[in-house]
């Protein structure tokens, strides 16, 4: 017969408070999203709800701004579901996308810049910058 984990984290004690806690927070942000204004539902969310304190991460400094100017309204609205909140503590948290990866793109050097540079590199006396230019240049990617 199978159970699913919420069966055994039900069945814990210390388990059943992270499950209580988890819910308390489902609900929370299903309420938040139908409270809050289109434009910043899918810019916020609720992170956490301590001692009457709802804290809510939002994606960029603008929406955090605004939520605090709403805080008073959202804290009364989420009181209005039946928890109670006495505050709203706003923070910047940016959503992480793991999936996205960070490559570099090839940016080639056009014929007329790699030839200056050449010149360049070529005039200098024996040292560092010399010695970096013609590194770049051995290794850049020419436009054609």
């Amino acid at each position: 017969m199978y159970f699913g984990p919420e069966h055994y984290l039900n069945r814990d004690a210390a388990a059943g408070k992270v499950m209580s806690h988890a819910r308390l927070l489902l609900k929370l942000s299903r309420r938040f999203t139908t409270i809050a204004p289109v434009g910043m539902r899918g810019a916020a969310r609720v992170a956490n709800y301590k001692s009457g304190i709802v804290v809510i991460h939002a994606d960029n400094g603008a929406v955090a701004a605004k939520l605090r100017q709403m805080g008073r309204r959202l804290s009364s609205e989420l009181s209005q579901g039946g928890l109670e909140c006495s505050d709203i503590v706003v923070k910047v948290q940016p959503r992480q996308n793991l999936g996205q990866s960070s490559t570099s793109t090839v940016k080639p050097l056009s014929g007329k810049a790699f030839g200056m540079l050449q010149t360049t590199s070529e005039n200098l006396p024996p040292g560092p910058l010399r010695a970096a230019l013609e590194h770049l240049l051995a290794r850049a990617v020419r436009q054609e």
